[in-house]
């Protein structure tokens, strides 16, 4: 799929901070980062109607196209609204999505502007999610959704939901990087000042406290492992300069991430074999050394489990072929660590 024309469906009231989001990662001109602008549309209903947002003091945004404006768009993203009865949400709207999806372009729902997916029949027998204070109501109201109300975001078959707020920068984000490539998603990230790639596996909340006697915040013991991602890193060793056990070190590491120190690292290597992958031509076998997989079958093996695709089919689409002189400093670099990542493996 190409990521050229985005088109947003805003619907009254509007949630600013997804609608921010959506204009945040598609609708900034970011070519002095070397990144071309997207054909960034704004669609309602009424155009030129301002629509009021959904807030205390509400204050209006007033989209300037309709519907028709959809046409030819790689993907469609849903603002969130508040829910309402199916037939409560304009039929042009679900008319939009349907044949949006019909002719290929992905959809991307944020926060509780999965129920309109839900109206327009687009959930039925797939994989979703939302902010997790609605989760038993799109359940009963699509029983043939699987909703999941512990992730951030799912992909199923070109249809995107994400889970509240925040989690709809890690959706807009993972789509960018699926389509565009890790670089690109970084350099956005970058911008945004967020980290560059949160798995739609992590939790949307942690509901475990974090035990009483534990020690300050793992990010440091963490932000070393990831600078040092090529190291052969168990539980065993990343306890000891944590200076815990290794059942506290496994507990605590759970409780501030959501995720076991496996799968966070799992993740941490990938990425960083993104990287490589796309600004070096160094060959697959050291590319898994340097991430610290000790075969290049695991690298791949891992690679296509997360990615989709194998590490030689990334390098084709994405990479770069730069010097590989540069290619130490590209390990344990993809941007700020983010302690919470995780992923499913």
């Amino acid at each position: 799929m190409a990521l050229h024309q985005v088109s947003v469906i805003v619907l009254e009231p509007v949630a600013m901070f997804e609608f921010g989001v959506a204009v945040e990662v598609f609708g900034i001109d970011r070519r002095d980062d070397g990144i071309e602008p997207f054909d960034f549309r704004v669609v309602g209903v009424n155009p030129g109607q301002p629509l009021a947002s959904k807030n205390f003091d509400p204050f209006t945004i007033t989209p300037k196209l309709g519907f028709d404006a959809i046409a030819g768009s790689d993907l469609v993203v849903v603002a969130a609204t508040l829910p309402r009865a199916d037939e409560a949400y304009p039929p042009e709207a679900l008319a939009a999505l349907r044949a949006a999806r019909a002719e290929g372009a992905t959809v991307l729902s944020l926060c509780s502007g999965s129920f309109i997916l839900g109206a327009a029949g687009l959930l039925d027998g797939r994989r979703c999610t939302t902010h997790w204070m609605y989760a038993e109501e799109m359940q009963r109201r699509y029983p043939t959704a699987v909703v999941d109300p512990r992730v951030l975001f799912v992909e199923d078959d070109g249809v995107i939901t994400s889970a509240g707020t925040a989690a709809g920068i890690d959706a807009c984000l993972h789509l960018v990087r699926k389509e565009l490539g890790a670089a690109v998603a970084t350099r956005i990230a970058r911008r945004m000042v967020v980290p560059p790639q949160r798995d739609g596996g992590q939790l949307q909340y942690v509901e475990a406290p974090i035990p009483e006697c534990s020690a300050d915040s793992l990010s440091p013991v963490l932000a070393w492992a990831v600078e040092n991602i090529g190291e052969p890193h168990t539980v065993s060793t990343l306890a000891t300069r944590a200076l815990m056990s290794e059942r506290t070190f496994a507990r605590r590491f759970l409780a501030e991430t959501g995720s076991t120190p496996h799968k966070w690292l799992n993740q941490q290597r990938i990425l960083a074999a993104r990287n490589l992958l796309e600004r070096t031509d160094l060959p697959i076998e050291q590319i898994a050394g340097r991430v610290g997989f000790n075969s290049p079958v695991v690298l791949r093996e891992h690679f296509r489990e997360l990615i989709g695709i194998s590490p030689t089919a990334y390098r084709r689409r994405f990479g770069n072929g730069t010097e590989i002189d540069g290619a130490e400093g590209l390990v344990g670099t993809g941007g700020a660590v983010d302690s919470r990542a995780t992923v499913t493996v």
